[in-house]
């Protein structure tokens, strides 16, 4: 069986480490400004601090370089798939009791570090082909394709400038332009808003208003075990797709992360990471499929490039007037170059496929990629149970799940058309 993460590299080689600093420093600030959107978000939702959302992405981020050698150029953000069970228990239980069941659920993490490291990552790759890894990468991309939209109609031209500018810098660029095209399609956006009056008037006062320097509102955990019963098993759905993320990394990177530094150690990173951020109030961390988009798109994989990103993220934490600056960006201009990055993350799907030479000839084949396209792209969701807390498995985590289970279940390949190989087209 196919490895699925023995990717061949991309076909034009890649700047693998930046040595200007102060390049680095502006890719860095792209990489921040790339996650900030969804990491503010998530706990506007569940009702926890921005800022420390903010804060707490950066210094989970940067502990998980240091766990993991500073080899993956990941960063991590706010989850989505807690908001649910956060949600609920901040408003039954308070924000403390929220912290608690996300440092429990962190420590689902280091449990699960362990079992790979006992079982060992072999086991688990033979469930993860690129027949699966392929279209759930592809999954990861498209099932965000709809935010994008949604930002980008708030203003389509607003957002077809800021999707031009990236694309026109991206392709005709030149030296460090050509490799800051999501930055430079933010500004460009954001100077046409400015131009034509689309930024809110109260954005606008609120970042003049805002002052430079102030720390976010860090608050203490605390144990509550109720707490803990509905916040912590969603630590399940999110191994799957932690999973899926390094997978996507490595593939965008051409490198093979389950394998070095190795997967017990990215779930240890992880779960690590997770807790650092519940530590200060904040929610859970989590691999972000934005900052892998800005990987694929500017081909530059340095991991400290994604450091600087999150020392950026820390700052935005600390400092108001740039944390307003970023909350006065236009829809538009997000959904603009959200386009952008979610396209490139299916892209990097459809290369899995084809690079592996998968056979469409064999209905096998065709019957997992349609079971996993269909069941993560359809809006269908797995409803699950736990402590009196209504759940759902959807997306990603759905469409992994289902087809790990069609690649175990289904018979193996064999030849459809009697005398011929696999692969060999039916003569005319």
């Amino acid at each position: 069986m196919t490895n699925p993460t023995n990717a061949a590299p991309p076909p034009s080689a890649p700047e693998p480490r930046v040595n200007d600093p102060a390049r680095r420093v502006v890719l860095g600030l792209q990489h921040s400004i790339a996650m900030f959107g969804a990491t503010v978000l998530v706990p506007i939702l569940v009702g926890l601090s921005p800022s420390v959302a903010l804060f707490g992405a950066g210094l989970a981020t940067l502990l998980f370089h240091l766990l993991t050698g500073g080899r993956v150029p990941i960063f991590l953000g706010s989850s989505f798939a807690f908001i649910a069970p956060t949600a609920l228990v901040v408003k039954e239980m308070g924000p403390a009791a929220a912290g608690g069941g996300l440092i429990a659920a962190g420590a689902m993490y280091l449990l699960f570090s362990g079992l790979v490291k006992v079982f060992g990552t072999d086991r688990l790759l033979r469930v993860f082909p690129p027949v699966v890894t392929g279209p759930v990468i592809i999954v990861i991309g498209l099932g965000l394709s709809s935010v994008a939209v949604n930002q980008a109609k708030t203003n389509w031209w607003l957002a077809l400038a800021t999707l031009a500018a990236a694309v026109i810098a991206s392709l005709y660029g030149r030296g460090l332009f050509r490799m800051i095209p999501i930055l430079i399609g933010v500004v460009t956006g954001y100077l046409v808003s400015l131009l034509t009056g689309q930024i809110d008037a109260k954005a606008l006062a609120d970042v003049a208003a805002a002052p430079l320097l102030g720390l976010p509102d860090f608050h203490a955990p605390a144990l509550d075990w109720r707490a803990v019963a509905v916040i912590a098993p969603v630590a399940v759905v999110t191994f799957i797709e932690h999973v899926g993320d390094v997978i996507v990394n490595g593939r965008v990177v051409g490198q093979n992360f389950l394998q070095k530094p190795g997967l017990s150690r990215t779930l240890f990173a992880d779960g690590v990471a997770n807790m650092s951020s519940a530590v200060l109030g904040g929610p859970a961390a989590t691999t972000y499929a934005e900052n892998t988009g800005v990987l694929a798109l500017t081909r530059v994989y340095d991991p400290r490039v994604l450091q600087i990103g999150a020392v950026f993220a820390m700052a935005f934490g600390c400092s108001p007037k740039l944390a307003a600056l970023l909350r006065s960006l236009p829809q538009g201009v997000l959904g603009g170059v959200s386009i952008l990055l979610f396209g490139m993350i299916a892209s990097v799907g459809i290369r899995t496929l084809a690079e592996a030479r998968i056979d469409f000839a064999h209905s096998r084949n065709l019957i997992i990629v349609s079971l996993i396209l269909v069941l993560g792209l359809g809006g269908a969701a797995f409803p699950i149970q736990l402590a009196g807390t209504s759940l759902e498995l959807h997306g990603m985590a759905l469409a992994a799940l289902v087809g790990i289970l069609a690649n175990l279940i289904l018979p193996a390949q064999h030849q459809e058309i009697q005398g011929l190989s696999e692969g060999e087209d039916v003569p005319a």
